[in-house]
């Protein structure tokens, strides 16, 4: 590595952690601000507010923002290299367009194995002592307003609730089916379930169970009956950010347990797990675009590449929400959806190259 390299090396992240380092500290304030009345009327402790909530914060924000402050800090010092004739003055020297991109791809790959390492294993953690805060002095506790439930329970056990409320730990409608070879053999109909906190299971309510054995059937009708069942209230009151609060491996187990009893947000699962990978990559295809533009000298200077960059960056994200919803709405597969944005910008990034070599 020579001293250009850790040259460019030092201004790209000294750069980057700077400026996210301001960012932070102006977010925080407007944050404490909107939260103030919230932090006192529930009376958080202070430290609870500092190292509960805000430094399990902090890595979230900087993950979600870091292509964008990448791209600026890009922009911003290879923009003031340009003014001051140092690129010129590098290409001169004999080094090519290519290798002046080698320590920002290092700078660059150094960020994406960070970036992947805390949105798969730190933020996770992170953000499940952020929302216990959160959940404890902001908000309220969760509720369910999902309405016909269906889930597979296992395989060929077929579950179905009209609605379940969280505040009472009931469902209403309640239906369960059982199935041996594509024929069902078992179906029970009850008005209403409700989970008992003391014995730990499920009390069944106005029942009527179906037994069938072919061209047979018998019939068993009810008041009440307890019996434990393969779920807990905790499943209905699951929001969907619970996936934000689980690790990569916890992540893959919990969707195809989805998966196995009919989710239909599995989509949206798999979203949130290949968001979490592709998104980092961000960082390459940014930097690449961001070196292409910023490296030319031109008339209006650093504003000029910085209001380019910031155009082109929140495109990035705007392409990235759309597609994501094309992805949650079943109109294309989610692993297609994130990374089409990477793709589109990948060609745009070789083609600026290009333009900027010449």
């Amino acid at each position: 590595m020579k001293l250009l390299d850790r040259y460019i090396i030092k201004k790209f992240l000294g750069t980057f952690f700077f400026a996210m380092l301001l960012i932070i500290l102006i977010v925080i304030v407007f944050d404490i601000s909107e939260k103030i009345e919230d932090f006192m009327g529930k009376e958080a402790p202070l430290s609870a507010i500092v190292f509960d909530y805000y430094f399990n914060f902090i890595p979230y924000f900087v993950n979600l923002f870091s292509p964008l402050f990448i791209f600026i800090s890009v922009i911003f010092f290879t923009s003031r290299m340009a003014s001051r004739t140092e690129i010129v003055a590098i290409l001169s020297s004999g080094i090519s367009y290519t290798r002046l991109l080698f320590p920002y791809m290092i700078s660059a790959l150094v960020i994406v194995v960070l970036s992947l390492y805390l949105n798969n294993f730190v933020i996770p953690k992170a953000t499940k002592n952020r929302m216990a805060f959160e959940n404890k002095y902001i908000r309220n506790a969760y509720y369910n307003n999902d309405r016909n439930i269906h889930k597979q329970l296992y395989p060929g056990i077929y579950m179905y609730l009209e609605r379940f409320e969280t505040t009472n730990k009931t469902g209403y409608r309640f239906t369960i089916e059982k199935f041996m070879n594509g024929e069902m053999f078992y179906k029970m109909n009850a008005e209403s379930i409700t989970w008992d906190s003391i014995k730990k299971q499920w009390s069944i309510n106005n029942y009527y169970i179906r037994y069938i054995h072919g061209m047979d059937e018998s019939i068993v009708k009810g008041n009440k009956i307890d019996t434990a069942l393969s779920f807990t209230p905790k499943e209905f009151g699951r929001k969907d950010n619970t996936v934000e609060t689980m690790d990569y491996y916890e992540l893959n187990k919990y969707i195809i347990d989805e998966r196995m009893k009919g989710s239909d947000k599995v989509e949206v699962y798999q979203l949130e797990k290949y968001k979490r990978i592709a998104f980092p990559f961000a960082t390459i295809v940014l930097t690449l675009i961001g070196v292409s533009i910023a490296s030319r000298k031109v008339r209006g200077g650093i504003g000029m590449h910085i209001g380019l960059g910031i155009f082109i960056s929140f495109a990035y994200i705007m392409f990235m929400q759309v597609t994501t919803t094309f992805a949650a709405s079943g109109l294309t597969s989610p692993l297609v959806a994130v990374w089409i944005p990477n793709i589109v910008f990948a060609f745009l990034a070789f083609y600026l190259i290009k333009k900027a070599q010449k």
